[in-house]
C-alpha cells in the first residue's frame, strides 16, 4: 500500500544534505509532518530553484522548506531562491534571510521557509555547517585546515578551492576513531555534536516551518 503523502516538503540540494537533516531530525524527535526529498537524483541547486513552481502546486501541501547553500555569494543566491516564491504572488519575502532561518506565511498559499547553509548570514555550504558541530577546541581540525592548505600552496590538491571546506571537514572525519563516517552517519554516532547550537537553530526552524495549523 502506498504510503501517505505528508503536507510539508523539504527540499534539500542533494543527498548528504538530505542524510544530515534526517539525522538532525531523529535526534530532536522532530514530528513526522513532512518528507525530506532532492529535486532528482542529480540534485543540485539549479534543479531545487527550478522546481519551485512545481512544488507550490502540488496539491495538499500545507508548508514547503528549502535548504540550500549560499556558496560564494549570499545575496545572489537569495535573490534566486526567493524569486520564484516572489513571481507566484509571496509579496512579503524579505529582502535578506533571517538569521534564525526565513519562514513566511501568505494568505491562501503554502508557508515556505528557507535555510540557507550554513548559518542565513554569510557565505559558504553544508559543510561550513557541519563544521559548527565539530567538537570545541578539537585539535584534530587545525591540522585538518592545514594540510589541505598545504596541499594547496603545492598545487597537488585536487578539489576545487571553493570546495575547500569539503575537504576540511572529510579530512577530519577521516581521522577520527571510526574513519571516514559520511555525514550524517557522524551525526548518529555523535561524532558531530548534535546540540550545537547552530544544530539546535536548524530544528528550532524545522519546527516553525511544518508545524500544524492553529
Amino acid at each position: 500500500m502506498p504510503q501517505k503523502s505528508k503536507p510539508g516538503k523539504l527540499v534539500v540540494e542533494g543527498k548528504d544534505d538530505l542524510h544530515v537533516v534526517l539525522a538532525l531530525c531523529t535526534h530532536y524527535a522532530l514530528p513526522e509532518t513532512f518528507d525530506v526529498v532532492t529535486p532528482g537524483d542529480a540534485g543540485g541547486v539549479d534543479a531545487l530553484i527550478a522546481g519551485i513552481p512545481v512544488r507550490l502546486k502540488e496539491s495538499g501541501v500545507r508548508a514547503i522548506g528549502i535548504v540550500l547553500d549560499a556558496d560564494q555569494d549570499a545575496q545572489a543566491r537569495w535573490a534566486a531562491v526567493t524569486r520564484p516564491f516572489v513571481e507566484v504572488g509571496y509579496t512579503n519575502i524579505p529582502l535578506v534571510p533571517t538569521p534564525d532561518g526565513t519562514v513566511v506565511e501568505f494568505a491562501q498559499r503554502p508557508r515556505i521557509g528557507i535555510w540557507m547553509m550554513p548559518n542565513n548570514q554569510v557565505s559558504g555550504m553544508l559543510e561550513d555547517f557541519v563544521a559548527h558541530l565539530l567538537p570545541q577546541n578539537d585539535q584534530l581540525l587545525p591540522r585538518a585546515r592545514t594540510t589541505v592548505q598545504a596541499l594547496e600552496d603545492e598545487g597537488v590538491h585536487r578539489h576545487a578551492l571553493v570546495h575547500r571546506s569539503k575537504a576540511v571537514i572529510h579530512t577530519w572525519l577521516a581521522w577520527q576513531q571510526q574513519p571516514g563516517h559520511p555525514l550524517g552517519l557522524a551525526i548518529t554516532a555523535n561524532v558531530l555534536m548534535r546540540d550545537a547550537t547552530l544544530a539546535r537553530a536548524f530544528a528550532d526552524w524545522l519546527r516553525r516551518l511544518f508545524a500544524s495549523p492553529s
